[in-house]
Formats: structure tokens, sequence, C-alpha cells
């Protein structure tokens, strides 16, 4: 799943200086020994909110079944970083059980750092269930869950013919009107991803048209290095040939 750095919104005041976002240390080289699991189950049913939010981050390393059921319990926690600790430990112990409930919990969280947890989470569980849940928080949502649910939607997406189909449109929407600079390249490198699964028919076709006019018209940089990378990768004709006449304009 692509990454982007996390981005703030108010909705995330409550936790931000409390907090150190997992999807920020995808990359660490370095990571300390995982705690006991046996132990970190024990915790998870804590009275204490931030022994209950130290087990849920413990599963964020560690992957075993018997922490989903209370995981998904935590999704409901009256702590908001306990909740998000749930999120993002249930995204790495993915099992078909927890995709309801990760929904769910996606449509009434009232904090949108959790809800960009939910997002990257079932982005991870490849479930077909997820798919309209994450178009709808890409269209709606504040902007840091719609960038995870656009990097998040090619996982879903991919399982099926029709669900590539109706990813698309609303990826390009986010692609040519995001305010957000992140979300459109996100959006950009996920339509990429999608053409790979299709022919070349009227889909692909106005993808291609969207990543050239993200090309080409997009005001930010990262957005123009996304697209070009996209076409790039794609090795379509169409796509080569203009990235060649602009480079040879001297337009990117």
């Amino acid at each position: 799943m692509r990454k982007y750095g996390a981005m703030r919104n108010q909705d995330d005041l409550l936790l931000e200086d409390s907090w150190v976002d997992p999807l920020d240390q995808l990359d660490d080289d370095v990571a300390p020994p995982p705690p006991d699991p046996d132990e970190m189950l024990v915790l998870l049913t804590s009275r204490e909110a931030p022994q209950r939010m130290l087990a849920a981050r413990a599963f964020c390393e560690i992957a075993d079944r018997r922490a989903v059921e209370p995981l998904i319990n935590l999704l409901g926690d009256s702590c908001p970083l306990v909740r998000v600790s749930a999120a993002y430990a249930l995204g790495r112990n993915t099992d078909p059980t927890i995709v309801e409930p990760l929904i769910q919990s996606l449509q009434t969280d009232f904090n949108g750092y959790v809800r960009k947890g939910l997002v990257w989470a079932l982005g991870n569980c490849g479930d077909r269930r997820a798919l309209a849940p994450l178009i709808h928080a890409l269209k709606t949502d504040i902007s840091a869950v719609r960038l995870w649910s656009a990097s998040s939607l090619p996982n879903i997406a991919k399982l099926a013919y029709e669900d590539v189909i109706a990813t698309i449109p609303p990826l390009i929407e986010g692609l040519r009107r995001d305010k957000m600079a992140a979300v459109r390249s996100n959006c950009a490198w996920a339509v990429g991803q999608l053409c790979r699964e299709l022919p070349s028919n009227v889909v692909y076709a106005t993808a291609i048209d969207a990543l050239l006019e993200a090309l080409v018209e997009d005001e930010d940089f990262g957005v123009k290095e996304d697209a070009k990378s996209a076409l790039l990768r794609l090795g379509d004709a169409r796509g080569l040939q203009m990235i060649e006449d602009l480079e040879m304009d001297g337009l990117i």
C-alpha cells in the first residue's frame, strides 16, 4: 500500500501530543523485541485506558488470532487513543470477522484520526465488503482519511473486474478535484495501479486521459510526478508519447 506521512486535521488534536502513528513507522529499520502476547492479551481488558492502549499497540506488531475479538470490542472504547490503536492492530491481524466491525466504526466514529486507522485496516483486509465504504470515505471524509482511502482502494478493487470499473471514476474525480495535493497524488498512483487490471477499453482510455490531464494541468509538482510515474509504469503508448513531447518542450 502506498504510504504518505500523516496529515494533521482539527479532528486529530486530541491525539496529536500523545500518539505515535504506526503508519509513520512502517519503514523503520530497527524494531524493539515484540511484547509477550499472553501479557498483552490480559491487558486488552484492563480497566485502565493506558494499559488497553499499550496492549492494542502491541498487536500492531504481534499476529495472534486470540486478540481479534478483544480488539474488535475496543473499537467501541470511550478513549480515542484506544480505538485508533485497536484499528491499527486489526489491520495487522486481519480476519474475515473484523470487516463489518471496521465498517461500522468507520461510519460512526466521530474522530478523524481513528477513521484514518480504520481505513488503513480495511485496505489491509482484502475483502470486497470494504469497497463501498472506502469509496464513500474518499468522497466525503477529512483529508487524512481521503488520503488513505485512495491508497487502500486498489488492494480491494483489484479482487474483481467490476470493482475496478466502479473504483476508477471516484479516483479520477479525486485526482481532478480534491483540494489536497497529497490526496490527488494518491489518486494518481491508485488509478495507475488499477489500470494494470484493465484491457484497453473506454475505462482504461478515460483513466489515461485523467493521468495526462494531471500531468499537464495540475499546479502541484508532486501530483505531476505521480501522474508521470503512473503513466511510465503502465507503458501506455499515448502516455509515453505525451511525456516525450512535454519533455522536449521543456514543460515537465
